[in-house]
């Protein structure tokens, strides 16, 4: 029996499943492996421990694993792929395939065929692939630069509309859920907090300004509203390149989605529908989000 193993290599985290032909059997979530955001024996240690736990949940020894696929970004640093491949020689069988993060999740919406993926979680960015495997991306730029949609670019939205409503005199839910959040007693302790050096991690904003809309607070609405509509024009810009590709004005390629923004945030993910369908009203979108280590296995599995 052949058995595969798919890697989901993060900046935090490493996501692992082993199977078969047909079945997962063993999942675990570990630290992260990426040589770029971690030190050489911290890796091994992480790697090692979620070896110990697939062997455990599984019964199979990874000696005996057929072919690994490791998605991650940063794949083309050597740094990063030579000390997966040194590690994997050690401790895993088989033959080992490496690609980007943007692949695997590519692959788990479309199986190697063409499409467009808009990701949005800490950060976004829009891929596309043709029929040829070609890959483009659009954004992506961080949140100084892009990132429509993302955590860090809602939380950072929500506080600049939050100071322009009180310039308007206008009434937000958004600046007592902020005081709440940071523990600080008045908008002038928020100047203060939010512009200091480091600054602090306005992701966690994002919950706030998604629960503030869900309540009907007009401030928090327009930004999400915004987000999805700059974040839509995105994937507009993306399925366009996919379509001159493929010299085909008449097709549409599917859209599929991934990222915990919008997994979780509806007016989000339905706001950047409405764009596209504005333009594109035979668009096809996948249910639900895709999972980029599902995306790993298929390669895994097909070679």
């Amino acid at each position: 029996m052949a058995f595969y193993l798919a890697l989901d290599v993060g900046g935090t985290k490493t996501e692992y499943v082993l199977a078969d032909e047909t079945k997962e059997l063993a999942r675990v979530r570990g630290g992260t492996i990426k040589r770029m955001r971690t030190d050489a024996a911290s890796a091994q240690e992480n790697l090692d421990k979620a070896i110990a736990e697939l062997e455990a949940q599984s019964g199979i020894d990874l000696k005996s694993v057929t072919r690994s696929c490791v998605g991650a970004a940063g794949i083309t640093v050597p740094m990063v792929t030579e000390w997966i491949e040194e590690a994997f020689s050690k401790r895993i069988g088989g033959s080992l395939i490496m690609v980007g993060d943007v692949e695997i999740a590519l692959d788990a919406a479309f199986f190697g065929g063409p499409g467009v993926l808009v990701m949005a979680g800490t950060g976004s960015n829009v891929a596309g692939r043709t029929t040829s495997g070609k890959l483009m991306t659009v954004g992506g730029w961080g949140p100084a630069l892009a990132d429509q949609a993302s955590g860090a670019r809602i939380g950072q939205q929500a506080l600049r509309d939050t100071f322009l409503a009180i310039d308007e005199q206008k009434e937000t839910m958004l600046l007592p859920a902020i005081l709440k959040l940071w523990d600080l007693p008045d908008a002038m302790a928020i100047v203060d907090y939010a512009n200091r050096i480091p600054s602090p991690d306005v992701t966690k904003l994002a919950p706030v300004v998604v629960a503030c809309a869900a309540a009907g607070d007009a401030v928090a609405s327009r930004v999400l509203r915004r987000e999805a509509e700059e974040l839509g024009h995105l994937a507009r810009v993306m399925i366009d390149r996919v379509r001159r590709e493929e010299g085909r004005s008449d097709w549409i390629p599917d859209l599929a989605f991934t990222g915990s923004i919008l997994e979780h945030v509806d007016a989000v993910r339905n706001g950047i529908v409405e764009v596209l369908r504005v333009d594109f009203p035979g668009l096809k979108v996948l249910p639900g989000v895709v999972d980029p280590l599902q995306g790993a296995l298929w390669r895994a599995r097909h070679g």
